[in-house]
């Protein structure tokens, strides 16, 4: 439904990468899909001059190639009337000043004056955020406590030390009740789906412990380089870019109790449960828990790439990690012993998010070796990205007068289950925002817990600094090591699920075309690379 509520949206930093490439198709869709109130007002602040015809076709470009759906040019040209530019020097009082009258006056025009929801969207370096804040408050436009609301991007902090000094000051002006730190991870349908599974569905909870799950695998690889990121990866690496938020924001979904509710800080508590359960890394030996590589030159879909050390920007001789592996313990009676591996990378060799749960096997095989040559572990896969969907993989009997046991799939796809355009992530958590439902993004003791498990790592390799890098081909899975971290337990990873089964929406063609042309550009890259005899050509099962 429509919200019936008048929203502003001020956005600090319109004019960069993110307002054009997710922000603004977001709020357009959202448009579109008539979720906006009649009163709504997009202003964007930027430290420039800003030509309001030329902004306009900038934006628009961005919709056209981002937004998920088809529209009319009429459409488009009437919500960029609700789209105005307020240049702002983010160090400039009297320019905040400005803006709060500019707020003032149109709550005034609508009548809505104490009624109107206002969200600060940070899209601006997080250096930026406390000072924003700050400003904010000082001319008074963090007040409204039931309805002035920041919201945030990640990086939220450098480490723990910087992440509890952003706390503060932001907690300096905005309650904690007011401060939204968005994780697009969290808006994901698949992701959100993992508590309606487990849930709302009596069959899986039963069996959802350390007596019936032998590991659990996650795994976030990109086939992308840093594409011309090198001021921000340099300082942050794979561990802070994603494991540190969105990897440990989707191993609290897994190891998570059922809530009581799912009131938003109900559900928050219960992550953060799971983090304080996770067993604490000693900085001497880091290095058993934790690897990290460095990509080298190789071939992504077919194309040859350039290592890590010669992207624009980079260090000739950098240390920055582009992949890290973890092996964390969540310590509560659930998961006891369960080891939870994580894994995330660039220049791997596909673009692919899932979670795989590996249950334990039966305690004795009763079959003859000659019926189980294919056996694999029975494990339930939930697939984030590219394809939405769960998988649960187990054996059947093969047709036929042998007995064979083979692996089958029984599968879940959004696509064929839902005749209907799922969300993107930033859609669901801005409508979130503007209703004041705070279930999908972090809390502060969220943020310092995450990375009180992650610092003894970073010190560790701050004091270490690596002697092998590049140490993993583009287009492999990563190097060695990570192999090798998992096959000390005698477990090895397994490559991502296919859904190549699940049909795309009749509904969404332009999503579809996109989808299709890149599963045809991954296929060809993927031959090619078989063809040069490239080491990503792995079986579906595969031992360190």
């Amino acid at each position: 439904m429509p919200s019936s509520k008048a929203v502003i949206f001020v956005i600090f930093g319109l004019a960069g990468d993110l307002s054009w490439r997710k922000l603004c198709p977001a709020l357009f869709n959202l448009y579109l899909d008539k979720r906006l109130p009649e009163k709504f007002l997009i202003i964007g602040t930027g430290r420039s001059p800003q030509d309001t015809k030329a902004l306009n076709k900038h934006l628009s470009e961005g919709i056209q190639k981002f937004s998920r759906q088809t529209y009319a040019d009429e459409d488009l040209q009437t919500f960029l009337k609700a789209l105005c530019y307020h240049q702002l020097d983010l160090k400039d009082s009297t320019a905040y000043e400005s803006l709060a009258s500019q707020i003032k006056q149109q709550e005034k025009d609508w009548q809505t004056e104490k009624e109107t929801e206002q969200l600060y969207y940070m899209a601006t370096p997080p250096a930026s955020f406390g000072q924003i804040a700050s400003m904010l408050g000082k001319v008074g436009l963090a007040k409204n406590r039931s309805h002035a609301r920041l919201v945030l991007e990640k990086p939220f902090g450098h480490d723990l030390e910087s992440a509890l000094q952003l706390n503060k000051d932001l907690q300096a002006h905005f309650d904690e009740s007011q401060i939204y730190r968005i994780d697009h991870y969290l808006g994901k349908e698949t992701v959100q789906n993992i508590l309606a599974f487990r849930f709302a569905n009596p069959m899986f909870e039963p069996i959802w412990n350390r007596h019936y799950i032998d590991h659990v695998t996650i795994t976030v690889a990109e086939d992308i380089g840093i594409e011309n990121r090198a001021d921000y990866y340099e300082n942050a690496g794979a561990l802070r870019d994603m494991i540190q938020n969105h990897i440990l924001q989707l191993l609290c979904l897994v190891a998570m109790e059922p809530p009581i509710s799912f009131e938003a800080n109900e559900v928050r508590n219960k992550k953060v449960n799971v983090l304080h359960s996770i067993r604490p890394i000693e900085e001497s030996h880091a290095y058993q828990m934790a690897v990290r590589g460095q990509y080298n030159s190789g071939w992504i879909q077919g194309e040859p790439v350039d290592e890590y050390r010669k992207e624009a920007n980079v260090k000739p001789k950098s240390n920055t990690e582009t992949f890290a592996a973890v092996k964390l313990f969540v310590d509560n009676w659930r998961w006891r012993d369960v080891p939870f591996y994580l894994r995330t990378g660039k220049r791997l060799t596909e673009k692919v998010s899932e979670i795989s749960i590996r249950f334990r096997d039966v305690p004795h095989q009763a079959f003859p070796s000659s019926a189980t040559l294919g056996y694999q572990p029975g494990r339930l896969v939930i697939c984030i990205q590219p394809t939405e969907g769960i998988v649960l993989k187990f054996h059947a009997k093969q047709p036929g007068q042998e007995l064979r046991i083979v692996p089958v799939n029984m599968h879940f796809c959004y696509n064929e289950a839902f005749n209907q355009r799922v969300p993107e992530a930033y859609e669901t958590l801005l409508w979130d925002a503007v209703e004041g439902d705070a279930t999908l993004f972090m809390r502060a003791d969220q943020v310092e817990a995450a990375w009180q498990i992650v610092m003894p790592i970073l010190n560790f390799w701050a004091a270490n600094p690596p002697i092998d890098f590049p140490n993993y081909a583009a287009g492999t899975w990563g190097p060695q090591t990570a192999e090798g971290l998992i096959a000390a337990d005698g477990r090895y990873w397994l490559n991502p699920t296919s859904l190549d089964g699940c049909y795309p929406s009749t509904i969404d063609n332009k999503v579809s075309e996109k989808a299709t042309a890149a599963k045809a550009a991954s296929k060809q890259g993927a031959s090619k690379n078989r063809d040069k005899k490239q080491p990503n050509a792995k079986p579906d099962m595969v031992k360190a």
